[in-house]
């Protein structure tokens, strides 16, 4: 691991363990309630105008992007998926997130190359990336949220091959019920053989932008959420204004 690296990585970590201590010195402590003993199934999708994930576009053209899950308690497994509309490119994500109060940890296996069998899961040839988030949503007297993200295994390969640990991070602060704005970092080791695709070794700031969301009410018992999102990528030296529609 390079020093600059090195570095980074603390300072990844020291935002996210700040944000523990400040929560704490507040005097907040969210105890959990007592669970119910039955779990719950969720099922949803958007439509999005194009699919942009970090600051970095994905398919091309407007996506629809499925979601289901179950939930027992603070655990939550799931899958997400997106495709585009004239189906030549797609993803499958599959998800399992333990959440405590306003803490969580996820692990996700990412699949959106498809060059191969899906079911390859040799370490050196496989289409998979597994990552490892940490996150935390913000509480009510200081609603910043942190994401920390880091791929493990699969296909996120230095230059020589090796595991390259590629990790973003994003915090989101609401400035309204409605609206947010957020900045994401990405830190990589060398290389564009890394699960990005970016060949800016080191950390980049790669996503800053505007979230906004409404629902368009049509009668008394339907109503529609939409939302908006313009950003920027100063890493790749791009922008992108993205509308979607929840169902």
């Amino acid at each position: 691991m390079k020093p600059l690296k090195k570095i980074t990585a603390k300072v990844l970590l020291g935002l996210l363990f700040m944000s523990i201590s400040i929560t704490a010195s507040a005097g907040i402590h969210e105890t959990a309630e007592e669970e119910k003993t039955t779990g719950s199934f969720t099922a949803g999708a958007d439509l999005v105008s194009s699919y942009v994930w970090r600051g970095f576009a994905q398919n091309p053209g407007a996506n629809i992007q499925p979601t289901v899950s179950f939930t027992y308690g603070g655990l939550t497994i799931g899958a997400w998926g997106s495709t585009n509309l004239i189906g030549t490119a797609k993803e499958v994500d599959f998800y399992l997130t333990y959440a405590v109060g306003a803490f969580s940890a996820t692990i996700t296996d990412y699949n959106w190359l498809f060059t191969q069998s899906y079911f390859n899961y040799d370490p050196l040839t496989t289409d998979h990336v597994y990552e490892l988030s940490l996150n935390f949503a913000g509480v009510e007297k200081f609603p910043l949220s942190v994401s920390v993200n880091t791929m493990l295994l699969g296909a996120d390969l230095n230059s020589v091959g090796e595991q390259g640990l590629s990790s973003y991070v994003e915090l989101a602060y609401p400035i309204l019920p409605n609206a947010k704005l957020f900045v994401g970092g990405l830190l990589i080791s060398d290389g564009a053989s890394n699960a990005y695709g970016f060949g800016n070794e080191g950390f980049n700031i790669t996503n800053i932008g505007f979230k906004a969301s409404k629902e368009i009410k049509f009668s008394e018992n339907f109503s529609l959420p939409v939302y908006g999102v313009i950003g920027i990528n100063p890493g790749t030296e791009d922008a992108y204004l993205v509308a979607g529609i929840t169902f």
